[in-house]
């Protein structure tokens, strides 16, 4: 399911760009994420359209983060509990990652980047939005265990461990948005997308 795939990367949490089990476990809350595969079944039907309806669809935070529960987002190796939540023009996602995993036994010598090592609360803060069918992501932040890391650092962990795994993810990312979406509106514990 590409608009799932896409849907995650809107919300802006880099690490979690990751394939979707079509239809895989039930969910935790059925109720959420069925109603939140329904709307994404909607947006990938209508954008097989010639010319789909442009009426807006709101997906929620609570479906969202229901979804990503159910194990149908698959999340890059040592990310877990991933929940993201919605502001305007901003995500922040928290999750709980374990470095050593997520590094794939890739060390470095480079004691900058021995604070990615363990297990640790991570918290994302990004700009996210689509504009003319392109999602475009920018991380603004991030804080293992409420500290903030600084900006060159995490470039540097990026460089080193992230884009050689996920060569269209970065600190700025842009991204081709499926499903013929136009546009794409965080807002207030939801994210609204529009078909054209």
């Amino acid at each position: 399911m590409k608009i799932a795939v896409a849907l995650v990367s809107v919300l802006g949490l880099w690490a979690v760009v990751a394939s979707i089990e079509a239809h895989a476990k039930s969910g935790n809350d059925g109720s959420a994420v069925a109603r939140l595969e329904q709307k994404l079944d909607h947006l990938e039907q209508n954008g097989q359209r010639a010319h789909p309806d442009p009426t807006p669809t709101i997906l929620s935070e609570p479906e969202i983060n229901a979804y990503i529960a159910s194990g149908r987002v698959q999340l890059p190796a040592g990310v877990e509990s991933l929940r993201l939540e919605g502001e305007p023009g901003v995500i922040e996602g928290t999750a709980r990652v374990d470095f050593d995993q997520l590094k794939s036994g890739h060390n470095s010598a480079n004691p900058l980047l021995s604070i990615f090592s363990g297990v640790h609360d991570v918290v994302v803060s990004a700009q996210a939005r689509g504009a003319d069918h392109v999602g475009m992501v920018h991380v603004d932040s991030v804080s293992l265990d409420g500290v903030a890391i600084p900006q060159f650092a995490l470039q540097l962990f990026v460089d080193k461990y992230i884009t050689p795994k996920y060569p269209d993810l970065g600190i700025d990312s842009r991204f081709a948005l499926p499903a013929k979406i136009e546009t794409a509106v965080v807002g207030q514990h939801e994210v609204t997308l529009t078909q054209r």
